[in-house]
């Protein structure tokens, strides 16, 4: 690698079983807006600031108070293989994630670790 230049970590969508990628089609059905604030806030995790270790699961908000309804996403992911897995993303509506969605992605993390 060049000095001055970052590595940049890349991001794949968890696929299920079946060939699905529940992530990807979730991001399709946005606007180009929030699909280009989320891609922009992805670029910027992986270039190094996602600050989470191999394995371990996180979640990025990303929310634009100019976007109708200040609608505030939520992406989960995780670390693996030197990847980040994108493993479930919805719209936030309440302060907490929901133990659902938290238990969706951890389904979805097991599997791709098998």
């Amino acid at each position: 690698m060049q000095p001055g230049r970052q590595k940049i970590l890349p991001a794949a969508f968890y696929r299920s079983h079946s060939g699905l990628e529940p992530v990807r089609r979730w991001l399709k059905g946005l606007s180009k807006e929030e699909r280009g604030i989320i891609g922009d806030c992805r670029a910027w995790l992986a270039r190094g600031n996602a600050g989470v270790e191999a394995d371990h699961v996180a979640t990025w908000i990303v929310g634009s108070p100019q976007q109708p309804g200040n609608r505030i996403a939520r992406v989960i992911f995780f670390i693996h293989e030197g990847k980040m897995i994108l493993l479930h993303g919805f719209i936030k509506k309440t302060e907490k994630t929901s133990d659902r969605d938290l238990d969706l992605a951890m389904k979805r993390k097991r599997e791709v670790e098998r």
